[in-house]
């Protein structure tokens, strides 16, 4: 009888007496500090969240119910509201690889132009608003246009930006401030995010309602839109991923268009929180919305990094100030503390971006 196994074609006749074992691989049990390595590299708000909680801890522990009280933790989210919403408009930028030098100078100048189309002018507040919206959209505009399609660098874009808007703030209001009483009398409405609403000892005002509101809004429009994806794409390589389609010029565009209108909202935000309209409120709002990114490990390279971990960071900052200040310390242990903080949160964004290298 013919042996029906026998190889059908000529080259089949070399796999007769091969071997038929299947491949295998070693595999390599990974150490703990490999697998940390590995989490915080696929949930980049862990780390800020870790140290929140740690910080929430020790101060909680030296302070008792005097820091642990429901208006002690509500206060906090009170005075991080304004660095919340700048470095949510930070954070869109970080993201694609750039930097965002004149975020607070496009809150303050949309805050002043907010007031003084309202009283210098007569216009209704309503409209003096979208007005400050309208300013500072076309100033992100203007930057994301300079960026995208002319080329130039972002740090030297909205370094450049952040010198005239500051210029045409103080040369418009012509350093004059508008009383909290004018404001609060003929229109209200400006100090809208002032309101508070209390709940027991817990006060809230509208201001880190609308914190809180606008950083889940931004967080699922980047993890679960088109848009989001492509703006993370362009952050880790802008040439794969024009390659891939990813339409690059007008994303980078709408990403500072939407800072620009994200910095008036909270030039808004502003002026409920200080009560009045004031050219010289905010100066340092650039420094701490980069210090709540950089602390929320948001990579500076871009491509990497979570806007809720951005609010993480800039509540760890809140949470020293105050903490420091209820322990009665000089203010400049503040300023140490989260210098430290701010290198080692890059310190630990180098050792986690090993994994993707």
């Amino acid at each position: 009888m013919a042996d029906t196994k026998a190889p059908s074609q000529e080259f089949e006749k070399v796999l007769k007496d091969s071997s038929t074992e299947v491949a295998s691989f070693e595999n390599h049990g990974k150490t703990f500090i490999e697998r940390a390595q590995h989490a915080l590299h696929g949930n980049p708000a862990l780390v800020p969240l870790i140290v929140l909680v740690l910080s929430l801890a020790l101060f909680g522990g030296l302070l008792g119910t005097k820091f642990f009280s429901a208006f002690t933790l509500t206060l906090i989210l009170q005075q991080v509201a304004i660095t919340g919403i700048v470095g949510a408009a930070q954070t869109l930028v970080v993201l694609t690889a750039g930097i965002e030098l004149s975020v607070g100078a496009i809150m303050v100048f949309s805050s002043v132009i907010m007031g003084q189309f309202t009283f210098r002018y007569g216009i209704p507040a309503p409209i003096s608003i979208l007005c400050g919206f309208a300013i500072g959209g076309a100033i992100g505009w203007i930057n994301g246009f300079l960026v995208a399609r002319v080329k130039l660098p972002p740090f030297i874009v909205t370094l450049g930006m952040w010198q005239i808007v500051l210029a045409a703030n103080f040369l418009y209001s012509k350093n004059e401030t508008i009383r909290s009483q004018d404001i609060e009398a003929q229109a209200p409405l400006l100090q809208l995010f002032g309101a508070q609403i209390k709940l027991g000892g817990a006060v809230f005002t509208l201001g880190v309602i609308a914190m809180v509101v606008l950083v889940f809004a931004l967080n699922y429009a980047l993890t679960q839109t088109a848009w989001g994806r492509h703006v993370y794409a362009i952050g880790d390589d802008p040439d794969a991923a024009e390659l891939a389609g990813v339409k690059v010029q007008k994303t980078l565009i709408s990403v500072y268009t939407i800072s620009g209108l994200i910095c008036a909202l909270a030039g808004w935000v502003l002026i409920g929180r200080i009560g009045s309209v004031s050219p010289t409120a905010g100066q340092f709002a650039n420094i701490e919305s980069i210090t709540a990114v950089v602390i929320g490990g948001i990579s500076l390279f871009g491509g990497r990094g979570s806007i809720l971990g951005m609010l993480f960071g800039a509540l760890i900052v809140g949470v020293f100030a105050l903490g420091l200040r209820l322990l009665g310390t000089d203010p400049q242990w503040t300023y140490l503390l989260i210098g430290l903080l701010i290198i080692f949160a890059v310190a630990i964004d180098q050792w986690i971006r090993k994994v993707a290298g």
